[in-house]
């Protein structure tokens, strides 16, 4: 599943980019604010075991994700529209993330 989804956020920000008018730095940070963030959840969830960490991570990588969502719509719809099935499995690892951390409380 992640390959496709990880294949969706590389093609949605490579649409984003061939779009000669659109502004490219504020777009651009969100989209690597939101893949840094993915990246720190894993090690956070899996390794460290720190639910409550990666639920705030996960948290501020869904609003990075939704203003990375806005940024690319305003000029490539396509583009936004990619993010959308991985902003639907970050939610749904949020939810599975908030439910092992209130029951290992």
């Amino acid at each position: 599943m992640w390959t496709v989804l990880y294949g969706t956020v590389a093609v949605a920000a490579w649409l984003y980019l061939r779009r000669p008018a659109a502004p490219l730095r504020p777009a651009m940070v969100w989209w690597a604010v939101q893949l840094g963030l993915n990246l720190a959840w894993t090690p956070l969830f899996f390794a460290a075991g720190q639910y409550g960490l990666a639920f705030a991570d996960i948290c501020l990588l869904l609003l990075a994700l939704t203003a990375t969502i806005i940024a690319f719509g305003r000029h490539r719809r396509a583009a936004a529209l990619l993010l959308l099935p991985y902003a639907a499995w970050v939610a749904y690892a949020a939810a599975l993330n908030l439910d092992l951390w209130l029951d290992n409380a």
